[in-house]
């Protein structure tokens, strides 16, 4: 991702491989935790099929993607942030890694030809249109890529050379993607039966009655649960006891740390005295910088970039008025009003970005600047500059393009620049990020904006609070060990909480943030150790022990015993209850008297399709509405098995629908492919996942 990822939350700026997005979002939490990390290649965050990725390569883009989300959201970063992250670029990795090798083992490629004609043929790549594109037109000037092609050819640089074998890369890797996404969605077809099929489930109705025994109706006092019964459910649904990386069951005891009102009433007190000191303040940005929690820059806001109590009086207090103090997130705020005007909502710009470092200082890079911003002046290519200039790789390949953004999206030396000229201006300015070349392309709308000094004082635990918790957490640790941990835990009045299947880069409990050496610790430890240490977070002191290890794969019986017994017990139940229905049907020759005989009312419901199997007023029971859609009218049904008890059902009669005429048949099929190839992206890339060998170290690092 390219510098400027981080003045701003726009992700066009990144350049993607396409075909990659189709299956990012396909990606889910499912990773495959191999060895135990202390066994791995040192330098190793993980592999696909052998295929490594490098710890330097790999924290390089979680330190970037890190930024954007920090950008994003706003605010400091969290060792939260960061582990959503790390995710993030693993999810990257692997999708990226499975459909390299995927296209590589079915002899996909791009010839030379092929890739002339995205460049310079009648319809080239959407990246060349992209960078190629005259802002002042809006359409595509290929005279512009002619005398850039010209330009590398003769007399370009080897960064210019670099940057362009990059996008050449880029392109090629698109089409490939695409050529991949092609012959996936061309063996997806639909036929005229399956689409009747489908059409008759939407649109087919039933009515029926039924006649429920509740599983809630059998007591579990009533029924003994036996190891033939426990292995029976173990056997059927053997598929859902897979463990698709390494596991732990911790149990823990959390000691709440949070504020106390004393805690609250001491913050606000402290921030009417600063209150005080700000209205009497001279240097009102040195004053916030100073005495702020969470530092904001004393720069021009628009409505809505604040909290909404500041927002709500801020646009409309006088200048020199100090406002609050409001609380807003566990925090106390106040504000001063330094200046007032209006400014447009939104600019459409492009820059080219210098390093100025790398060109020798600031002064050097001004005066490259001002040479740059003359052949701008003078005619020349502002996209064609930027391509071989800017050192922001996200913008570049779109010749500088930064589309159109509000304030608070860059940096504050560049927003004022951008906001303040006018369109038509080519401005020089350095931030922190570089010198850069900014060219006004529009300016949209004229609203207030506020330029103050806000200063936050977040409400923190103080130390008597802290420290009589962490004395209440000292108590438990100092008696506890593998043997007596729940009895102690009861002895001191504590509830004790567990999660059954943490994952190795888990951040949270149970939705309570956990520290990463409490995780690490738990896959080091032995089943039964409790932790050498007392963890803390923000808000907690936490105490745990390893109750049990899963290893990756199929899970054995005992390790699932506790967690199926519910269902084992509905099993068993069932059983019971069918036996019951079944006598209560027999003989009857309609469903009101088998549930006179049971001393039940049966149950009439209409309008019910197939495609959305839920009984009014109970829960989804495919079974039993599957059932319904089998029986000719007028007949009882055998005892059904349901997922909230045992059923019988007897159909009244079907409403069919309209008879699908061509076009309709026509519409269905094409509804219908259409929804079977975003759902065979699932399976593809499910199959993909399932079938390689992914190797997970990230625990070691992170």
């Amino acid at each position: 991702m390219g510098l400027m990822g981080s003045l701003r939350n726009r992700a066009g700026l990144v350049v993607t491989i396409i075909g990659l997005a189709i299956v990012a979002f396909l990606l889910g939490d499912i990773i495959n935790y191999g060895t135990p990390f202390w066994m791995k290649s040192q330098n190793q965050v993980g592999s696909v099929n052998g295929e490594s990725i490098d710890y330097q390569v790999f924290n390089a883009q979680v330190d970037q993607t890190t930024a954007m989300f920090q950008q994003q959201m706003g605010g400091a970063a969290s060792s939260q942030l960061r582990t959503y992250a790390v995710q993030q670029v693993w999810n990257q990795f692997i999708s990226q890694e499975l459909l390299k090798q995927e296209i590589e083992k079915i002899g996909l490629s791009v010839g030379k030809d092929e890739l002339n004609d995205l460049v310079s043929g009648n319809n080239p790549s959407q990246q060349i249109i992209q960078a190629f594109t005259n802002p002042e037109t809006g359409m595509f000037d290929r005279n512009q890529l002619n005398v850039f092609l010209s330009q590398v050819s003769t007399q370009g640089t080897p960064e210019m050379n670099a940057q362009w074998e990059m996008l050449l890369e880029n392109i090629r890797n698109e089409r490939l993607n695409q050529k991949y996404s092609n012959l996936l969605s061309n063996s997806v077809y639909v036929t005229a039966l399956e689409a009747q099929e489908e059409y008759n489930n939407r649109n087919k109705l039933a009515n029926f009655k039924y006649l429920m025994l509740d599983y809630s109706s059998v007591k579990d006092a009533e029924i003994n649960l036996t190891d033939a019964d426990y292995k029976a459910y173990y056997d059927t649904h053997k598929k859902a006891f897979k463990n698709p990386e390494e596991s732990r069951t911790v149990e823990y005891v959390l000691f709440d740390a949070r504020p106390t009102a004393n805690d609250t009433a001491a913050t606000k007190s402290a921030i009417e005295q600063l209150k005080a000191e700000l209205i009497a303040s001279t240097n009102d940005s040195l004053f916030a910088v100073s005495n702020s929690d969470v530092q904001y820059p004393a720069t021009y806001l628009r409505k809505g970039q604040v909290s909404p109590a500041l927002d709500s009086v801020l646009f409309n207090a006088a200048v020199g008025t100090t406002v609050g103090p409001f609380l807003s997130n566990d925090a106390y705020e106040i504000a001063k009003v330094i200046d007032a005007k209006f400014s447009p909502d939104s600019v459409k710009a492009s820059h080219i970005l210098l390093n100025t470092t790398a060109e020798g200082g600031v002064d050097k890079a001004t005066t490259k600047a001002d040479s740059i911003k003359r052949l701008i002046q003078q005619g020349e290519s502002f996209a064609a500059l930027a391509i071989q200039f800017s050192v922001d790789q996200g913008s570049k390949v779109n010749g500088g393009d930064l589309g159109t953004f509000p304030r608070g999206q860059m940096v504050p030396e560049f927003e004022e620049a951008a906001f303040s000229g006018k369109a038509g201006d080519v401005v020089i300015v350095n931030s922190r990020f570089g010198t850069h070349i900014i060219r006004i392309e529009k300016q949209v709308g004229n609203s207030k904006i506020v330029k103050a000094a806000i200063v936050n004082k977040t409400i923190n635990a103080g130390k008597a609070t802290t420290d009589a918790v962490y004395a209440k957490a000292n108590s438990f640790f100092s008696e506890a060990n593998s043997k007596n941990f729940t009895e102690v835990a009861n002895k001191h009045g504590l509830t004790i909480q567990k999660i059954d299947r943490a994952a190795a880069m888990d951040n949270n409990f149970n939705g309570t943030e956990v520290p990463r050496d409490l995780v690490k610790w738990a896959f080091e430890a032995k089943k039964g150790d409790v932790s050498e240490k007392i963890f803390d977070t923000e808000h907690n002191f936490i105490v745990a022990r390893v109750q049990d290890i899963q290893p990756k794969g199929l899970l054995s019986l005992e390790a699932v015993k506790a967690q199926i017994e519910p269902q084992v017990k509905n099993e068993v139940k069932a059983k019971m209850l069918a036996e019951k229905m079944n006598n209560a049907l027999n003989g009857a020759s309609n469903i009101d008297q088998a549930a006179q005989k049971l001393g039940k009312s049966a149950i009439e419901v209409e309008n019910i399709v197939m495609a959305n199997p839920v009984l009014p007023g109970i829960a989804l029971e495919p079974a039993v509405v599957g059932t319904v859609f089998g029986l000719q009218p007028n007949k009882v049904s055998k005892s059904v098995k349901g997922l909230q008890g045992v059923y019988a059902v007897q159909v009244n009669g079907f409403t069919n629908p309209a008879e699908l005429v061509a076009s309709d048949m026509t519409n269905q099929k094409k509804q219908l492919q259409t929804s079977k190839a975003q759902r065979s992206w699932t399976a593809i890339y499910q199959a993909l996942q399932n079938k390689a060998d992914i190797d997970d170290n990230r625990i070691r690092f992170y």
